[in-house]
């Protein structure tokens, strides 16, 4: 469905390590500056949209979430939906209320995504992502682990302070390699970009900025992946108020940014040779909003790990199939280049609480295209796409959201 929704405020905490405060504490600080930037009090919001993915195994507050949140700021009687998607959890929120907005079911409304997964007992957290795959089927996942890796190459992986999703990605990384010619100090390459625009950004978990050799030296996670290549955990929230072209005209918001099109899909068993679950909803999702791969300005995408980066340069139609290193070589996606990706630092600098995660990159995506980004903006940010996916079953994504938006 072509989206007529206009993002019209959107807030965001730094993310990051925030043992010492509470769900709602975070939620409450995101909502109130998206809030204050739409220049609206809280009771004219007639729907929310409230995403969270790990609270219910980390802090225990299953179920009402939203509802919680919203009542200890004094709000209550409207409609509070809470969402659940993995990682793609906060961008399911927003799609869901851009949505209704579109429909004309509501005219002002509010998504906002929150985490907690910094915790004493480290094992709730990785219990979280150990959810986010098809538990009843663990032999598939192990074939997909491993069915590339030699004996030798099994026995020499690394087995302490490992994540299951760290392991995914490894495995789409070497299959990447193996396709594109892709090295491993491409991969680097990524890391040590993101880590330039998440020095400039000061909502970003890690601020420190690394070099390719730093990258490359770095404790190694599961071949091919260091540490530097991998997103963090994290705590945090994100939110946006979305209002419809009537209520922003009432309301005179000034800069709004137009949702052109917001798609939410899962993951499907695909044909040999076929396009991937991204790839898909990216050209549906371009289609919608009468745009073309090479309209888009800026993009904030999915790297949970920096081989992702590149895998999904070529899934989204920024570069044709196996292009990936010669587009990341080029510069056109750091900042200055001609289409950058990641300027808020990426998921492996700015963090990655996986239920905040989708609205990070909307905030970030309606900063740069308001001209707001400080010294990482975009100077010629017109049109930005953000891509965010979740959860894996098979061999892709088990959820996928696709938004695309203009100034």
């Amino acid at each position: 469905m072509k989206q007529n929704a206009i993002v019209a405020g959107v807030g965001m905490t730094r993310f990051g390590k925030h043992l010492d405060r509470g769900l709602a504490s975070l939620a409450h600080e995101a909502i109130d500056q998206a809030l204050a930037d739409a220049g609206l009090p809280l009771d004219r919001i007639e729907a929310a949209w409230a995403g969270t993915a790990g609270a219910a195994i980390v802090t225990g507050q299953a179920c009402v979430a939203g509802q919680a949140v919203l009542r200890q700021r004094g709000l209550g009687r409207i409609p509070v939906i809470n969402v659940e998607n993995a990682c793609a959890t906060a961008s399911t929120a927003f799609q869901q209320a851009c949505t209704m907005v579109t429909l004309g079911v509501y005219d002002v409304v509010l998504a906002f995504g929150m985490e907690k997964l910094h915790h004493a007992d480290k094992e709730r957290a990785m219990s979280v992502y150990a959810g986010c795959v098809d538990v009843e089927q663990p032999e598939q996942l192990d074939r997909f682990l491993t069915g590339d890796l030699s004996a030798e190459a099994l026995a020499d992986a690394p087995r302490d302070r490992r994540s299951l999703f760290m392991d995914i990605y490894a495995r789409m990384a070497r299959d990447y390699m193996a396709a594109s010619g892709a090295t491993q100090r491409d991969f680097a390459l990524v890391s040590a970009k993101n880590s330039k625009h998440g020095s400039l950004n000061p909502n970003a978990q890690y601020s420190g900025v690394l070099t390719v050799e730093e990258v490359l030296a770095a404790r190694p996670i599961a071949p091919p992946l260091t540490l530097p290549m991998c997103s963090p955990i994290g705590d945090g929230a994100a939110a946006a108020v979305i209002v419809s072209p009537k209520a922003a005209r009432a309301l005179g918001i000034e800069r709004p940014v137009r949702v052109l099109s917001s798609l939410l899909a899962s993951g499907f068993d695909i044909a040999e040779g076929a396009p991937g679950v991204t790839a898909t909803v990216s050209r549906q999702a371009f289609e919608e909003a009468g745009v073309a791969p090479a309209d888009i300005d800026c993009v904030e995408l999915h790297d949970a790990t920096s081989p992702a980066e590149l895998i999904y340069y070529e899934a989204l139609g920024l570069c044709a199939v196996g292009e990936g290193p010669a587009l990341l070589a080029s510069g056109a996606t750091a900042l200055g280049g001609r289409v950058p990706v990641n300027p808020s630092g990426g998921l492996v600098r700015k963090g990655h609480p996986i239920g905040a995660t989708g609205l990070g990159q909307i905030h970030e995506l309606v900063q740069q295209l308001r001209g707001r980004a400080g010294p990482r903006q975009i100077d010629h940010a017109r049109v930005a796409l953000a891509e965010n996916g979740g959860g894996f079953i098979g061999a892709d994504a088990a959820a996928i959201a696709i938004t695309v938006l203009a100034r």
